[in-house]
């Protein structure tokens, strides 16, 4: 990771996320009369752990993606994420995979060394040689900057402040079913407080992978012209891509009003101008 700017967004976030991460510790400490260093140790060890592992395998199982062949006609892809990898410093070549998601798309998850790159056939057919290189280095430099595994831990604090939230109110309130809908809007209110530190970082580190790209094949106009294809090819096409997935992709394809205010990536447009200045 290169870029200062998400090195300092994801410093101050991430003091944010702790902060609130220890006030859910300290709840469930109390109301379970645990040692805090276990619950803290658990919280941040073992829920993360688990979730990054399931949300890995859930990604590419939601989108029924296969590994991508090394011969034939996905031959290409494989030298090309070779020769990216080669120049981007990553040791290790992530897990190539091709799915049939509906719409032109792609996405990474995973960390260094056991990383997954998601394409969609839709995209292989859609863009030239040169823009698909674009995506790929985009998606390889999620990879590099460890940007994935911020996010789950982010989702993971979140869960357990949602949760803690939950026990708290549920415990001051009398026991009947409108303490339970309190308790349960509270919980929700919560994770949705802390997702929205998350959604910063999620838009901003869009515009480092970006970069990253631009500067490993030494151009941005070729991942600005596969952005620009990617958002038109989606126009009239049903998405088989989940909401939890979609955070994930190269571009966000929902254009509900609710996920304009809500996006985990930044306007298309502004991207699209930045790779081209």
């Amino acid at each position: 990771m290169n870029d200062f700017g998400l090195k300092v967004r994801m410093a101050i976030v991430g003091s944010v996320l702790f902060g609130f991460y220890l006030l859910g510790g300290l709840v469930f400490a109390a109301a379970f009369g645990a040692p805090l260093y276990l619950v803290l140790g658990v919280g941040i060890v073992v829920v993360p752990a688990i979730q990054y592992k399931l949300g890995r395998w859930m990604a590419v199982r939601s989108v029924g993606a296969e590994d991508m062949p090394e011969s034939g006609q996905y031959q290409e892809i494989h030298h090309m994420t070779e020769t990216l990898c080669e120049r981007m410093g990553l040791e290790t070549k992530p897990r190539l995979m091709v799915a049939d998601m509906g719409v032109p798309n792609a996405f990474a998850t995973g960390r260094k060394g056991a990383g997954i790159v998601v394409v969609s056939t839709e995209l292989i057919r859609l863009l030239e040689r040169d823009e698909l290189e674009g995506v790929i280095a985009h998606e390889l430099a999620h990879i590099n900057n460890r940007d994935v595994i911020t996010m789950v831990l982010g989702q993971s604090i979140g869960m357990i402040v949602s949760y803690a939230v939950f026990f708290v109110v549920r415990g001051l309130g009398e026991n009947n079913i409108g303490s339970f809908v309190l308790a349960y809007v509270a919980s929700i209110a919560a994770n949705f407080l802390v997702m929205l530190f998350v959604m910063a970082i999620s838009r901003y580190r869009e515009y480092v992978a970006d970069a990253d790209a631009r500067e490993a094949i030494g151009t941005g106009d070729p991942l600005a012209r596969a952005l620009e294809k990617i958002s038109r090819g989606a126009e009239g096409r049903e998405s088989r891509i989940d909401d939890s997935v979609s955070a994930l992709c190269i571009l966000n394809t929902d254009r509900s009003l609710l996920q304009q205010v809500l996006s985990t990536h930044p306007p298309t447009e502004k991207r699209i101008a930045r790779l081209r200045n």
